[in-house]
């Protein structure tokens, strides 16, 4: 068999391995469909009159890379037929028996088409050369989905690598002896605080692994994601690995839309064990567990509240670290509540350009507005509120009145239906019963077939009745036609010429 040379195949297949961090099985399996295209151009080039070289014409080719002799082959699979119309699929019987006599037709052989050495051409190896690096690259691509598709949604180390554009992109791994992968930070995902030089690192997290083909890193990471957060408190508080203290809600807001304006996180914890603190878990022993993660998300003020079951309390705690003097559920249907505070404690309450009532709406699911208590007139709200009440009230009773008739229409339906089935049925069997009295007496079949015979006579009878009743009406007709008018015209009529 005919051989291609490639010298220093081996040593290119390990620096290419070594260089894309790609196993050597699919740097070998990059390398025979770039080198399957690059044959598919030199038999295109070698065979101009052939029109029909469609995308399925060269699936019955193969390329077999010997890394030790350092070359490849190309090996075509043929059909053995009587007469050959296609010489790239196809191979006479005659030419088979010549080696092989028990070959048959319908039966298949491999064959050796490799061309001379020098025969692939200049485009035949740019061809190949531009498709290897394609291929190439459609591995690593595989390889990251593969390795990273798991690890979506997880804390990363990353290290600075360089800019593009408002993106910083940055090296991670999946594990301990793994190589670096590079994951993009977009603008958005990034920290007002961070400082972004060469070589420095940061914990990020995995936002997403993009799919399919897709230029520059296909890792999404992001610095801004509340899902930072919880895996920072997750790492530093030994309670919520354990599961004796829960994360039941989050609210970043880490990107505020004023630079005024720093940012902040709202996370809401709770226990089921009445002898441990929750916030003071957080928080730990002068504030060294929440301290390591301020200091991670470079300064970001944190506030840990205590989640409650109860909407007020829970509203209350959430706007920390303004004091609360009443918190008032003025529409529960729609979530909306009043929170009444000091005078002297509504600044605090709202936040700087209200990053603090909002983050706690996010954080509880309530609209919430914020009431001067002394300024506040209950009189007025109260009657709002039962009159909401009474509007709820009402708008139940009529969702009962509606449903209590739906339920009796189905019963009558029902009921009528199964009434008209009982008398369907009793009519089926009433009509079985009649049929089968009439088959069980054929004399009364006789009796109906006499009357009907009887009914023929009748009918018969009745004929000559209608023929005496034209002859008269004849007769009566030629005596009026003898006088007048009549037997004149019959006359002239009858009167030869």
């Amino acid at each position: 068999m005919s051989m291609v040379t490639l010298p220093g195949l081996q040593d290119m297949i390990d620096g290419i391995s070594r260089e894309r961090n790609l196993p050597k099985h699919a740097v070998q399996a990059a390398l025979r469909e770039a080198l399957l295209k690059g044959y598919e151009r030199y038999r295109r080039t070698h065979r101009p009159d052939a029109t029909n070289f469609d995308d399925e014409y060269f699936n019955n080719f193969e390329v077999e890379l010997d890394v030790e002799d350092e070359g490849f082959r190309v090996l075509a699979t043929k059909t053995i037929v009587e007469s050959v119309n296609n010489p790239d699929h196809q191979i006479s019987l005659a030419e088979v028996q010549e080696v092989a006599d028990e070959a048959q037709l319908g039966d298949t052989v491999v064959l050796d088409v490799t061309p001379d050495q020098g025969e692939f051409g200049r485009m035949a190896a740019i061809q190949t050369k531009q498709v290897l690096a394609q291929k190439l690259r459609d591995q690593q691509r595989k390889l990251i989905q593969e390795e990273f598709q798991e690890l979506e949604g997880s804390v990363l180390q990353a290290r600075v690598l360089r800019f593009e554009r408002q993106s910083v992109v940055m090296a991670v791994n999946s594990g301990f002896g793994q190589p670096e992968v590079e994951a993009e930070l977009p603008k958005r995902d990034q920290l007002p605080n961070d400082n972004y030089r060469a070589n420095a690192t940061f914990k990020v997290y995995l936002k997403k692994v993009l799919e399919g083909s897709h230029r520059g890193p296909q890792l999404l990471a992001s610095r801004a994601d509340a899902g930072l957060v919880v895996d920072l408190f997750a790492t530093e508080v030994p309670e919520i690995e354990d599961e004796i203290v829960r994360i039941v809600a989050v609210a970043r807001e880490a990107n505020p839309p004023s630079r005024s304006v720093g940012p902040r996180t709202k996370i809401a914890v709770d226990t089921l064990e009445r002898d441990v603190d929750p916030v003071g878990a957080c928080i730990g022993a002068r504030g060294s567990r929440i301290q390591v993660v301020v200091n991670e998300l470079r300064g970001e003020k944190i506030d840990v509240i205590r989640w409650s079951p109860d909407p007020a309390t829970y509203i209350a705690n959430a706007l920390s670290p303004a004091r609360v003097q009443e918190v008032r559920l003025i529409n529960p249907d729609e979530r909306q509540a009043h929170v009444l505070v000091p005078e002297d404690q509504l600044s605090l309450a709202i936040g700087k350009e209200g990053q603090n009532v909002r983050l706690a709406a996010r954080l509880t699911g309530w609209k919430i507005d914020i009431k001067d208590a002394a300024k506040y007139d209950y009189d007025a709200e109260t009657r709002k509120m039962e009159a909401i009440a009474e509007e709820r009230r009402l708008a139940r009773e009529a969702a009962m009145a509606e449903e209590e008739f739906e339920e009796e229409f189905e019963e009558e339906f029902e009921e009528n239906l199964d009434e008209l089935n009982e008398a369907d049925e009793q009519d089926d069997a009433e009509l079985d019963e009649n049929n089968e009295m009439d088959e069980s007496n054929p004399a009364d079949e006789q009796a109906n077939l006499g009357q009907g015979d009887l009914q023929d006579d009748l009918d018969q009878t009745h004929i000559p009745n209608e023929a005496q009743n034209l002859a008269l009406e004849e007769e009566e007709s030629e005596a009026s036609n003898k006088d007048g008018f009549g037997s004149e015209v019959s006359e002239a009529l009858q009167r030869p010429q």
